[in-house]
C-alpha cells in the first residue's frame, strides 16, 4: 500500500504545509507495474472510487496499512494503540466512571486520574489521528466535484454514485472535525482548498457551524435510511450526528438548540428504525444480521480487519482475572478495564445491561493497576447469537455500533426535558421501551438526571459518557464523584479546563497561529 503518514512532529508540516496524496490500496487498483499513483491517474477510472472511500472507513476501523495494524498511519506510536474508536474510547471513557484500565503503558494511566498533559502520547495521537481522517477526506472531496469528474470523463450513473460517495466523504470529514471541536475545542482548520499555508485556528463556535453546514449538505446527497450499503453512512447517520451536536450545543457555542434536537430525532426515529428485541446481541460477532436498531456500524472482520483496536480490544482488554476466555470466542483476555462501583450502583439486579463478572473481583478498587479492583464489565463477545464463536480467536468480528436507535430515543427524551418541545408521554414511552428490553422496571417519570444515569445504563462503553457529563456539569465538578476522580480514591473535583484536552506542543512550536487550551 501506498501510504501518507502523519508524524508526530507537527500537524501543520505533515498536513498543511503540502499536498496530500491519498493512500490506496495500489495491488488492487493497478493492472501492471507502476512506480507511481497519483490522484490525478486514480480519480479518472471510477472503477477505483470504491475502493478510495474505503480508505476513508478503514481510517475509523483499523490503526494500519496492512494486518494487525502494521506499516501504522501514526509514527511513533503503535498502530494498535492509534486506532481511532480504540483512542476515543480511552477518552470518552477511561477518563470517567464508566472504565478503568489497568496498564501502565506510557502515559496511559493519566486519563483515569485526570492528570494528563500535553506531553501525554495517547492524547496527541487521537489528535493525529482525527486530522489524517481529514486529510484523507479532503483529498476525495477535492477530487470528486461536479468540476473534477467532468474533467475525468465520469458522467451519468458513475456520476451520480460519485456525488454520493463524497456526502459519504463530506460527513466522515464533519464526524472527525465534531470529536476535534468536542474534544479540543479551538483548533486548527484545514479543508479541501487549502494547501500551502499554516492553518487558522478556528473558534469552538464556528467550527460548531462548520459540522452544522457539512451535515446538512452531506444529507441531502446522502441515500435514503437503509437504502445504502451496510458499513456505509446515510441520510439517518446525518440527522443523528446532527443530533449529537445540537444537544450538545450550549457547552460549544452557549446557546440551546434542542428544537433542533426533536427535529432530528423525530426524523429518524420515522424513518423505520427499530429497536433490537435483545441487547446482549447488539454487541455479538453477528450483531450485523437482523439488526433493525444500528444506524451506522465500524464493521469487523476476524478475516479481513485485523487490528488490536475496535471490538478486538473490547473484547480482549475487559477479560481477565478468572474469566474464561474461551466463553468471549478469544483465546486469552489481556486483563485491562473494567468498572467503578459508581457504575455499578446505577443497575438494578435485573437489568440485563449491567453484566458484571463479579467473581474474584472487588467492587472497591484499592489499586488501578491491578485487574482483580473492580468489576469487570461484559459489553462485547466474539460470539454469535446461536453460540459459535467468531472466525477467528484473536480478532473479533463484532461491529462497532456508532449510532443506534436507543441514543436516539434517549436524547429525544432529554431534548424535551430541556425544553425543546416534543411530547412528554413519548419521551416516557421510549424510555420505558429500552427499560423493559432490558428487564427493568418501567417509570411514570423522568428527570434530568435520570436521563443522564439511562444513558450510562444503555450507552456504557459506547464512547459518549465524557461527554454527556460536561454537558451536565459533572464532569470535572464536585456533584458528581467517582473512585480515583482526580488521583483521589474516593474522587475529588479537578480544574474546569480539563473539560478540554490539550493540543500538542509540537504543534504550537511549529505553527505560531495556534492558543493553547486554558490550563495547559
Amino acid at each position: 500500500m501506498k501510504n501518507f503518514r502523519i508524524k508526530n512532529i507537527s500537524i501543520a508540516v505533515a498536513i498543511f504545509g503540502a499536498s496530500v496524496t491519498m493512500t490506496s490500496c495500489i495491488n488492487d487498483l493497478r493492472q501492471e507495474p507502476i512506480t507511481e499513483v497519483t490522484a490525478a491517474s486514480l480519480y479518472k477510472d471510477f472503477g477505483n472510487y470504491k475502493n478510495l472511500l474505503a480508505k476513508l472507513y478503514g481510517g475509523l476501523a483499523v490503526g494500519g496499512q496492512t494486518g494487525g495494524d502494521g506499516n501504522g498511519d501514526i509514527a511513533d506510536i503503535d498502530g494498535g494503540f492509534s486506532n481511532y474508536m480504540r483512542l476515543l474510547y480511552i477518552m470518552q471513557e477511561i477518563t470517567t466512571d464508566e472504565a478503568v484500565i489497568g496498564w501502565n503503558d506510557g502515559t496511559l494511566p493519566e486519563f483515569h486520574k485526570m492528570t494528563w498533559t500535553p506531553a501525554n502520547e495517547f492524547n496527541n495521537a487521537m489528535y493525529y489521528r482525527l486530522y489524517t481522517e481529514v486529510a484523507f477526506c479532503n483529498e476525495f472531496i477535492k477530487n470528486t466535484t461536479d468540476e473534477m469528474l467532468s474533467q475525468n470523463g465520469i458522467s451519468g450513473a458513475s456520476a451520480d454514485e460519485a456525488k454520493v460517495m463524497r456526502a459519504e466523504a463530506k460527513f466522515i470529514r464533519a464526524q472527525a472535525y465534531y470529536h476535534l471541536l468536542d474534544l479540543y475545542g479551538n483548533v486548527p482548520f484545514v479543508d479541501e482548498t487549502t494547501f500551502g499555508t499554516l492553518p487558522k485556528q478556528i473558534s469552538r463556535a464556528e467550527l460548531f457551524k462548520y459540522v452544522e453546514s457539512e451535515l446538512i449538505s452531506a444529507a441531502n446527497d446522502l441515500k435514503a435510511p437503509k437504502a445504502n450499503e451496510y458499513g456505509r453512512v446515510d441520510k439517518a447517520a446525518a440527522w443523528t450526528l446532527l443530533s449529537r451536536l445540537y444537544l450538545n450545543a450550549k457547552v460549544y457555542t452557549g446557546a440551546e438548540r434542542n428544537a433542533d434536537v426533536i427535529a432530528n430525532t423525530e426524523k429518524v426515529i420515522s424513518a423505520g428504525y427499530t429497536l433490537h428485541p435483545k441487547y446482549e446481541n447488539l454487541f455479538l460477532a453477528d450483531n450485523n444480521l437482523n439488526n433493525p436498531e444500528n444506524i451506522f456500524s465500524i464493521v469487523y472482520d476476524g478475516l479481513k480487519t485485523q487490528t488490536n483496536g475496535g471490538t478486538t480490544f473490547m473484547v480482549h482488554a475487559a477479560v481477565g482475572g478468572t474469566m474464561d476466555p474461551a466463553a468471549f470466542g478469544i483465546n486469552g483476555g489481556w486483563g485491562g478495564i473494567r468498572t467503578t462501583k459508581a457504575f455499578v450502583q446505577k443497575f438494578e439486579p435485573t437489568d440485563l445491561r449491567g453484566r458484571f463478572y463479579t467473581s474474584g473481583q472487588s467492587l472497591e478498587i484499592n489499586n488501578l493497576g491491578n485487574f482483580n479492583d473492580g468489576y469487570a464489565f461484559i459489553k462485547y463477545k466474539n460470539v454469535k447469537s446461536n453460540g459459535a464463536v467468531g472466525a477467528h480467536d484473536n480478532w473479533v468480528e463484532a461491529d462497532m455500533p456508532v449510532y443506534r436507535l436507543a441514543d436516539v430515543y434517549l436524547m429525544y427524551a432529554e431534548a424535551v426535558l430541556r425544553g425543546g418541545g416534543g411530547s412528554m408521554s413519548t419521551a416516557v414511552g421510549y424510555i420505558n421501551d429500552l427499560r423493559k428490553r432490558a428487564n427493568a422496571s418501567t417509570v411514570t417519570f423522568i428527570d434530568l438526571n435520570f436521563i443522564l444515569d439511562e444513558r450510562s445504563r444503555e450507552l456504557s462503553w459506547e464512547n459518549t459518557r465524557r461527554t454527556d457529563l460536561i454537558r451536565f456539569g459533572k464532569f470535572t465538578s464536585a456533584t458528581y464523584l467517582w473512585p480515583w476522580k482526580g488521583n483521589a480514591k474516593d474522587g475529588i473535583a479537578v480544574s474546569e479546563y480539563r473539560n478540554l484536552f490539550p493540543i500538542p506542543n509540537n504543534d504550537l512550536v511549529v505553527n505560531k497561529n495556534l492558543v493553547q487550551n486554558p490550563g495547559y
